[in-house]
């Protein structure tokens, strides 16, 4: 049956399924996936873990809804590469900073498993504003950066400052860059 799921598989649906994993694996609970990932640390050995992953991906069967969309999605992906290159095709539009945007600065990261997310819902909810009045959210190993209009970015400095995240006490101020 592996082999006739190798079979079956081209490269390029490998690619795409990887792809389609991985989007999904940026919008999945953090939590979640450590726990998983504890449960394969502890039960399959280090020198067969991508061997494991291989396996799971050959074995795998994707829902029928993403297996449809999979195809035009391809598509569409590669019109663009066949037109401006590669590397046009891979970029991710960036949201426009409208003029007047501050950014400011949090001093907890990725080292305190900070995630983009959590920091979002948690500034969300202490000033009142909604995920669009956020234009940019960067978390580095120890430190943050949150870029909103300025009146935001006060009130965010007043609310988080002093408050525990993620087992540290958050210093907050506007960005110097």
């Amino acid at each position: 049956m592996e082999k006739e799921n190798a079979k079956e598989l081209s490269e390029e649906e490998l690619a795409s399924r990887i792809g389609t994993l991985l989007q999904g694996m940026k919008s999945a609970d953090p939590e979640e996936l450590e726990k998983v990932k504890s449960i394969v640390k502890r039960n399959v050995p280090f020198f067969t873990r991508s061997a494991f992953l291989a396996y799971l991906l050959l074995n795998a069967r994707m829902p029928r809804q993403e297996r449809k969309q999979e195809r035009p999605l391809r598509k569409a992906a590669e019109a663009p590469a066949a037109q401006e290159g590669e590397a046009a095709a891979k970029e991710e539009p960036k949201r426009q900073i409208p003029e007047g945007a501050k950014t400011i600065y949090i001093d907890v990261g990725k080292m305190k498993h900070l995630y983009p997310k959590d920091l979002s819902r948690r500034i969300q909810a202490e000033i009142g504003i909604t995920r669009d009045d956020i234009y940019q959210i960067r978390i580095h190993d120890k430190y943050s950066f949150v870029t909103m209009s300025e009146e935001n970015c006060q009130k965010a400095i007043e609310k988080l400052s002093g408050q525990d995240i993620n087992g540290r006490i958050a210093k907050v101020a506007f960005s110097n860059k």
